[in-house]
C-alpha cells in the first residue's frame, strides 16, 4: 500500500503543466510549398529522440525518403536548450503537454518542415489522463502554397489514452470544432490511440464529417504498423483536398527505435 501510494505521488508531481503552448525553432527556408507532392513522415518516437540509436534512424529517413513534412508525437525537448540536433536542418513548431521535472524535458509534438508557416494554433485536452493528471495536444500548423489562394492546414495529433470513449470523443469534438469552419486542403495525421473499434469508429467518423480520406497501405505494410493486442492500428494519416499518390504509402519496418513504427505517404496537391 505505502508503495504504491508513493509511486502514484511521484507520478502526479513529476509531470506538470507549462506555460508555453508553443515553442518555435525558425529555421525555415522557405516561405511556400512550392512543389506539386508533398513527403509526409508520421511517427511516434516514444520519447527516443535524445538516444543515438534514434539520432540514427531519423537521419537515415531524412537522407532516403527526404519527406518535406515531418509530425512526430512524444518528443522530449530539453527546457534549456530547446533545440534538437537531429532537426537543424528544418524549422519547427512544437506543443507540449506537460514538463518532465525528472529529466527536466518538455514533452509533446513537433512538426517539422522546411516552409516557415504563416499560423499555427495548439489544442490541449480538457481531460487529463490518470496516474500523470497530464492533457493531450493537437498543433495545427497552415503553410502558403505558391500560386495558390488557400493553404494546406496540417494538423498533428496524439489522442488522449487510458480514459473513457466519451473523453476520447470530446478531444476529437473540440479538433473537429476547429476545423469544420475552414475549407483549405487538410493533412491529419498521428498517434491517435485506436486501440478499440469503437475508438476507430469514433476517428472515422470525425473523418467521415470532415471529408477526410485515410492513407491507404498494402495489408503487408500495415502487419508493421503499431497496434495493441491485435487492435487497429494506432498511427493515421488522412487527407482531403489531395490525392494519394498510387503505392506511396510506406511503413519504415526496419526502425526499431521507437515502438511505434514511422509511416510514410506522398499526397499530391
Amino acid at each position: 500500500m505505502t508503495n504504491n501510494f508513493f509511486n502514484f505521488f511521484s507520478l502526479s508531481t513529476r509531470f506538470v503543466m507549462v506555460a508555453e503552448s508553443i515553442i518555435d525553432r525558425d529555421n525555415f527556408s522557405q516561405e511556400a510549398i512550392a512543389s506539386p507532392a508533398v513527403k509526409i513522415l508520421n511517427w511516434n518516437v516514444a520519447k527516443q529522440n535524445n538516444t543515438p540509436a534514434w539520432t540514427r534512424d531519423f537521419f537515415h529517413i531524412l537522407e532516403t525518403y527526404q519527406p518535406d513534412l515531418v509530425c512526430l508525437q512524444e518528443i522530449g525537448l530539453n527546457t534549456q536548450t530547446k533545440s534538437i540536433l537531429a532537426l537543424e536542418s528544418m524549422g519547427w513548431n512544437f506543443a507540449p503537454n506537460f514538463r518532465d521535472t525528472y529529466t527536466d524535458n518538455y514533452c509533446g509534438i513537433l512538426t517539422a518542415s522546411p516552409v516557415k508557416p504563416i499560423a499555427r494554433t495548439a489544442l490541449l485536452t480538457q481531460d487529463c489522463e490518470p496516474l500523470t493528471n497530464t492533457p493531450k495536444v493537437s498543433l495545427i500548423v497552415e503553410y502558403a502554397i505558391a500560386k495558390r489562394d488557400r493553404p494546406l492546414l496540417v494538423v498533428n495529433t496524439h489522442a488522449i489514452n487510458f480514459v473513457t470513449s466519451e473523453k476520447f470523443a470530446a478531444q476529437l469534438n473540440k479538433l473537429e470544432q476547429f476545423l469544420h469552419r475552414r475549407s483549405e486542403p487538410i493533412v491529419l495525421c498521428g498517434d491517435f490511440n485506436t486501440w478499440s473499434q469503437r475508438r476507430l469508429r469514433l476517428l472515422n467518423l470525425m473523418g467521415d464529417r470532415l471529408h477526410l480520406t485515410p492513407v491507404q497501405f498494402s495489408p503487408p505494410a500495415q502487419t508493421h504498423l503499431k497496434t495493441f493486442f491485435a487492435s487497429p492500428p494506432l498511427d493515421w494519416i488522412y487527407y482531403r483536398g489531395l490525392s494519394q499518390k498510387p503505392a506511396s504509402a510506406t511503413v519504415f519496418k526496419e526502425i526499431t527505435s521507437s515502438d511505434h513504427t514511422p509511416m510514410g505517404v506522398e499526397l499530391l496537391l
